[in-house]
């Protein structure tokens, strides 16, 4: 839990975050969330998001986090997540990828190793807590 935005969720702030997710996609911001779905029933397997724009992004760069639920991981579905958000990064034109991982959370930056991003830098976020920067050129 400790990687899930510093927590356990509330109902109201989840049902905020999906009020903010819809509104970026009806205004075009720069947060794009999407759900990974697997098997024949669709079930929803985690999440992974793309931001095109945060503090300490460069011009062309965009942000990718992700999160599988326990019965999910271990599975290459955060992998597969990545390339396809990737993917369309790149169509909506971004030229690099980072992956933030908290430096005591291996199988994430396993992800990030997975798909070719490099250890780039470790850096803090706005609350201060340091995050290794995996970066690819998308």
């Amino acid at each position: 839990m400790r990687w899930l935005n510093g927590g356990p969720g509330t109902r109201a702030g989840t049902e905020a975050y999906f009020r903010q997710c819809m509104e970026q996609w009806v205004t075009g911001g720069p947060l794009r969330a999407f759900g990974v779905r697997v098997g024949t029933q669709a079930a929803l397997a985690g999440t992974i998001d793309l931001r095109f724009e945060m503090l300490g992004l460069a011009s062309g760069q965009v942000n990718i986090a992700y999160g599988l639920y326990p019965a999910w991981r271990g599975r290459g579905l955060a992998t597969h997540a990545v390339n396809l958000v990737c993917q369309y990064a790149t169509a909506q034109g971004a030229t690099q990828a980072v992956i933030q991982v908290d430096p005591e959370n291996p199988a994430s930056a396993a992800v990030a190793h997975r798909w070719g991003f490099t250890y780039a830098t470790q850096l803090p976020d706005a609350d201060g807590t340091r995050f290794d920067w995996y970066i690819r050129d998308i």
